[in-house]
């Protein structure tokens, strides 16, 4: 079921709904689509939630993006589609750019949001997203050389374990390519990303809280992910031995009991 969801802020966002149970948001990243989100994660997950995915402004079939935007504007976004789909409250799993945009809807409307899981992501400040896998996929998206960006986001989202699999990197090609991402959309995707910054204000924070990292990420690097923890009270961390900024891709089933047991506690 697609569901053309107003936001406050003004686009018509694309989004879908699966499985039964209590309300789960799933906030995407930086040039990601829902459908990355894969049938292996959301099969975990949606025998204990109703989860909605959903695309960006600008990507996918959602309304174009008019002009560059902050991570608060897909904050409000993304409280469009709980106001959308009537769910006074909801779970909330955000990765990457989706956890920044996480930690600000959380900030903005705690009363919306029941729980929280921030994946390879950052409070933000200098330097919090200068990892060396993050510049060579900003060089990469400059070059405007498709084949090389798709060989770089899949060396820097992935760990080499994953990376070495029989036809990982022809699976991921056919995954990202699924659905319209324009390179205009990534770039102000990633001026949003520089703004971001938390810090002064994640303590403040009072719902459970999980935040995940893998070691081996190369786009936001694992102290990032631990420094997130230590500023948020009673957080967890699960920091996972080499494994890559897409953790979710590497660990479905793992990535989902996270999330149910800090939302359910079981």
């Amino acid at each position: 079921m697609q569901i053309p969801v107003a936001s406050d802020a003004g686009p018509v966002l694309d989004a879908e709904v699966v499985g039964e149970g209590e309300p789960l948001l799933l906030i995407g990243g930086m040039s990601a689509h829902r459908g990355m989100w894969t049938d292996e994660l959301l099969g975990a997950l949606r025998p204990h939630f109703a989860v909605a995915v959903y695309d960006h402004r600008g990507i996918g079939a959602s309304s174009r993006a008019e002009g560059p935007f902050t991570i608060a504007d897909l904050a409000a976004d993304a409280r469009g589609i709980l106001d959308g789909l009537d769910w006074e409250t909801a779970h909330v799993l955000g990765t990457s750019m989706g956890g920044m945009i996480a930690q600000e809807l959380a900030l903005a409307a705690p009363d919306r949001v029941r729980s929280l899981v921030l994946g390879c992501t950052t409070a933000g400040g200098p330097g919090a997203i200068g990892a060396p896998g993050a510049v060579r996929l900003v060089e990469a998206i400059s070059s405007r050389d498709a084949a090389r960006v798709a060989r770089t986001a899949f060396e820097v989202n992935l760990s080499p374990a994953y990376t070495a699999r029989a036809g990982a990197f022809e699976h991921f090609v056919s995954m990202s390519t699924q659905r319209r991402v324009p390179s205009a959309v990534v770039a102000w995707q990633a001026g949003a990303c520089a703004g971001h910054d938390t810090r002064d204000r994640i303590a403040t924070l009072d719902v459970p809280t999980a935040v995940i990292h893998g070691d081996a990420d190369e786009v936001i690097a694992v102290a990032e992910g631990e420094r997130l923890a230590e500023l948020i009270p009673q957080a967890t961390l699960a920091r996972w031995a080499c494994v890559g900024h897409m953790f979710w891709w590497e660990r479905p089933d793992e990535t989902a009991e996270v999330v149910r047991k800090n939302a359910l506690g079981r």
